[in-house]
């Protein structure tokens, strides 16, 4: 070998020893947000921890995923307005907020149509949640996973619900959304689309009587520190999905797409099974903060009040979507 050629292997050795490491370190940030509190057991918050781990993992690194809780990205619609457009990357979004961009996904927010946490993800992970994934995308946004924020359930300051009839009169904070207006006229009460960054102060000024939230969230934000009652009314099975812009997502080398999509399947999973042993003893931990909670004695009254929506918004969401969801109850 010549000196100059000596020379030559020896700087391009040289220079490799100086880049590779470099290269190493270099890492794409994901910024994921959420609206509400980044408690132990917020269900939001449990999701995007769990998704952190698992794909920081997963990438050796290569992705780096920065929490954003307490609505630090905005409130939900902006945020997932800032997926379509690329200028936000996640985010963990309630289903009546996908459902303003994409219709399909009301059929998630149909009132008493699950049983149970199980058969609403059995749903969920079949052909009717290939199907709203698939619409989602054609919106710029991609449905990495559905998780669980817990069937919804009735706290104000007026009464507890025990038939339809307690419903009536009580002005509700509700999601801007046409189905869970519905849901709430179809009682007789009064229904208050609210953005979620102003409700606990409309419920402490008493602009509102009440809402409608899972019990975590309603833990993890101190609403029994606002409101009295607690009914158990079960009327909405909450998915929170974990959605990336497809912006975001389309940047990523196959071999980290790959890895995000595996990544949120796992942290879904594990996002559910806490969820979902949280909410039980979360119950017990409201009562002995003073809540007062009562069960419905008879679903049947409500479902009876409600059955009329199904009709109502089926050419919305879909027929095929709202016949593969009743036929798996």
């Amino acid at each position: 070998m010549t000196r100059l050629s000596r020379r030559t292997a020896m700087g391009l050795l040289a220079a490799a020893s100086i880049t590779s490491p470099a290269l190493a370190q270099q890492k794409t940030v994901l910024k994921l947000g959420w609206t509400t509190g980044d408690g132990a057991q917020d269900p939001y918050a449990i999701g995007a921890r769990a998704f952190k781990e698992e794909i920081e993992k997963a990438s050796g690194g290569r992705i780096e995923v920065q929490l954003f809780p307490n609505r630090a990205l905005g409130d939900e619609r902006p945020m997932i307005d800032g997926m379509r457009l690329g200028t936000v990357d996640m985010g963990i979004i309630t289903n009546a907020v996908i459902a303003q961009i994409e219709p399909a996904f009301q059929i998630n927010d149909m009132p008493f149509l699950f049983r149970d946490e199980a058969q609403a993800q059995r749903v969920l992970d079949g052909p009717v949640g290939d199907q709203l994934r698939q619409r989602l995308d054609t919106r710029g946004i991609m449905a990495l996973g559905y998780m669980e924020g817990g069937f919804r359930h009735m706290i104000n300051n007026v009464r507890p619900v025990n038939t339809p009839d307690d419903v009536k009169g009580v002005k509700y904070r509700v999601l801007q959304s046409p189905i869970y207006i519905g849901l709430f006229t179809s009682l007789g009460g009064t229904a208050v689309p609210m953005a979620w960054g102003e409700t606990f102060t409309a419920v402490q000024q008493g602009a509102v009587d009440g809402l409608e939230i899972p019990a975590a969230v309603i833990d993890a934000n101190k609403y029994n520190e606002v409101t009295k009652y607690l009914s158990l009314t079960n009327h909405i099975y909450s998915m929170i999905g974990l959605l990336v812009s497809k912006r975001a997502f389309d940047r990523l080398p196959a071999d980290l797409k790959t890895a995000v999509r595996d990544a949120a399947k796992a942290a879904t999973t594990k996002q559910r099974a806490q969820a979902g042993a949280n909410a039980r003893e979360i119950v017990e931990r409201l009562k002995t903060k003073g809540m007062q909670v009562n069960a419905l004695p008879d679903v049947a009254p409500f479902r009876r009040a409600v059955m009329p929506m199904y009709e109502n918004f089926r050419q919305q969401i879909g027929a095929d979507i709202v016949r593969d969801a009743l036929a798996a109850q």
